[in-house]
């Protein structure tokens, strides 16, 4: 593959990430065809070291993606970041999309329960429309503390959303890491 295919294949690849970053990216990989060229290297030389264009392109997404997470917390970045590790590999499916919607599964969870509790003080208030003459002063205690209990849930909720959140991200680098075989060259 010489130097004008594989560069038009991986700008294809690119297509998720912005315009200034492909450009960017492109720029950086003719740079070091160009290096290659003067070291006495043939383009299909230079190509094949770099690798397939459609991986590069999967890891460098993926990369992007992550980094957008880490830097602009919002839900989308997670989530693109999330298909992008998942794009590097079907065994990502698995790996990655099984703890991610258990650990989404045990958030919502947690902040309907935090929320739910929170507004029981506002049922016992429909108690009295709905049965009249079952108030009860114990009913009215017990939502009061379920109340209390719900802001200790929602309080906890907060601190536990942002430690899955930048433990995701954390697990996601590693994941790509580990799929693109670098594990090894981190060690030394």
């Amino acid at each position: 593959m010489n130097k004008e295919n594989f560069l038009t294949q991986l700008h294809a690849f690119l297509k998720k990430i912005p315009n200034s970053e492909r450009q960017d990216i492109i720029q950086d990989y003719d740079e070091y065809f160009t290096i290659g060229l003067l070291d006495g290297k043939s383009e299909e030389q230079i190509a094949a070291s770099l690798g397939s264009p459609k991986t590069l392109g999967k890891e460098l997404s993926a990369a992007y993606h992550l980094e957008q997470a880490e830097t602009t917390v919002t839900t989308g970045n997670l989530m693109r970041a999330l298909w992008a590790v998942i794009g590097l590999g079907f065994f990502n499916l698995i790996i990655v999309l099984g703890p991610f919607l258990t650990f989404v599964g045990l958030i919502v969870a947690g902040w309907i329960a935090g929320i739910g509790f929170t507004a029981a003080p506002l049922l016992i208030l429909l108690n009295p429309i709905l049965a009249p003459g079952t108030f009860e002063l114990f009913d009215l205690f017990n939502s009061l503390a379920l109340c209390g209990l719900g802001l200790f849930i929602t309080i906890g909720m907060l601190y536990a959303t942002k430690a899955f959140r930048n433990g995701f991200i954390r697990y996601m680098k590693f994941n790509k890491k580990l799929v693109k075989g670098g594990l090894a060259y981190d060690e030394h």
